[in-house]
């Protein structure tokens, strides 16, 4: 049996035992988007199957710098930091390329953890839109930079004066994925091996920039292999003394780094629902509110969207990264991209996004939003034709400027409350508020360089 036939639990054991693996990977992702995990000995995985396993909630509790969150209600020093019960998901099985026949299973919060748990916000959300009558699916695209540094180097150097894998603009040059072939062609090995297969990686325009296309899958898997390409890519970077960062922006010298996911609906027979040939840009009626409701509710969910400080830096005018809820046919200026064509191809694309987001929350803002403007038949704006970083929008249309002003207006939102739960939208925005919070904290040279002497 290989890992990407593993359906069930008994499937589980099966392979775990004909290999004979003393023991077994296992991860969860937390909010921020980070792999957690540990090796479990056979006997205990193979208990965990049936039962599920306590992990500590503190990777609920603290942020990507293992900080404790002092504003959080489900979890703290006021809890105790107990155990949260984790289920493992059978079907998630990955080989671990690295690691002799060693194989990596995800798991996810089981109630009362379920509520803040990333993954599990997405189901909801997903089996929302099931009684609806639509399956989702997407597609996700990262841009990544890699460097020839390491971790110990990066630190040494301050983080300045990195040196990237190679120099200059070379977008979509086959000089350099040539050059470079052994780290794209063991890239696209991994990303098989591990089941996220690409449909497309090349290189960007600027120093050691790439973008990877992952297969497109139903919503919740597809959201998976994002995670794991995220977290394997910067394994692999590593593996061979190098680092892949999938920051917003790491330059001022440089576009961001977005984290595209092109999106679609299906009916219960595998019909899309978007596309209509009747209808101008074959836009359904479905698509169009679809639209609507993500460019709508896009400036409530931006913590969700825009989850870092950060990412802040990444949105604005000229660098490829929208800074207004726009959307336009085909159009790479605005937020949200339609993209024309056949029943198989019509779909959205959401550009607001950016490579720091955790997949899972992201996707449960951009999905949940487009089927509130389904349920509420929203219509969307006139479509920008043109160049959006030109034109004057309604202040309906304007985007919180900051991670803090974000968080508030999410903490506001009815619809976020309405599809994501009270109990996750308070800890979320809380977490949000903590990552701005410790961001005041800090001097930035850009300071230093502007008042140390002259104020």
């Amino acid at each position: 049996m290989q890992a990407n036939e593993v359906r069930s639990a008994d499937d589980a054991r099966a392979i775990v035992e004909a290999r004979g693996l003393s023991h077994v990977k296992v991860g969860v992702f937390d909010v921020d988007g980070i792999l957690r995990g540990k090796y479990m000995s056979r006997e205990k995985f193979l208990s965990a199957l049936e039962k599920g396993f306590g992990f500590c909630d503190v990777v609920l509790g603290w942020d990507s710098y293992d900080q404790l969150y002092d504003n959080v209600n489900y979890t703290g020093w006021h809890t105790g930091y107990p155990d949260a019960p984790v289920r493992i998901i059978p079907e998630s099985c990955r080989e671990l390329p690295f690691e002799d026949s060693g194989l990596i299973f995800l798991g996810e919060f089981s109630p009362p953890a379920d509520l803040l748990c990333p993954r599990g916000v997405l189901k909801r959300v997903i089996d929302r839109g099931a009684d609806m009558g639509f399956k989702a699916y997407a597609g996700f695209e990262y841009e990544f930079f890699v460097f020839n540094e390491t971790p110990h180097s990066v630190r040494e150097k301050h983080y300045r004066n990195l040196e990237p894998m190679a120099p200059g603009f070379f977008g979509y040059s086959v000089l350099r994925n040539t050059v470079h072939s052994d780290f794209y062609r063991e890239l696209l090995a991994l990303s098989e091996t591990m089941n996220f297969p690409l449909e497309g990686l090349h290189e960007e325009t600027g120093p050691g920039v790439l973008e990877a296309a992952i297969s497109v899958d139903e919503g919740l898997s597809a959201a998976d292999k994002a995670s794991l390409f995220k977290s394997f890519t910067k394994i692999l970077a590593q593996r061979r003394n190098m680092m892949a960062t999938f920051m917003a922006k790491w330059s001022p010298d440089w576009p961001g780094q977005s984290g595209h996911i092109h999106m679609s609906l299906r009916d219960a027979g595998g019909k899309s629902v978007f596309f209509d040939s009747a209808k101008p840009d074959h836009m359904s009626d479905t698509m169009r509110h679809f639209v609507g409701g993500q460019q709508k509710l896009m400036g409530e969910l931006l913590a969700m969207i825009a989850p870092t400080v950060n990412s802040f830096t990444r949105l604005i005018p000229g660098f490829w990264a929208p800074t207004e809820a726009s959307w336009g046919v085909d159009n790479r200026t605005c937020a949200l991209r339609v993209i024309t064509g056949s029943e198989s191809s019509q779909r959205v694309e959401f550009r607001i996004a950016a490579a720091d987001a955790n997949p899972y929350i992201i996707l449960s803002a951009a999905l949940a939003s487009g089927l509130w403007g389904i349920e509420n038949r929203v219509e969307p704006e006139e479509p920008v034709r043109g160049n959006a970083y030109e034109k004057k929008f309604p202040k309906r249309l304007a985007l919180p400027r900051t991670l803090w002003e974000a968080a508030q207006a999410l903490k506001g939102s009815k619809a976020a409350r309405d599809w994501f739960g009270e109990a996750f939208v308070d800890h979320y925005a809380a977490t949000r508020e903590w990552e701005e919070r410790e961001f005041r904290k800090h001097i930035t040279d850009w300071e230093m360089e502007r008042y140390f002497e002259i104020i």
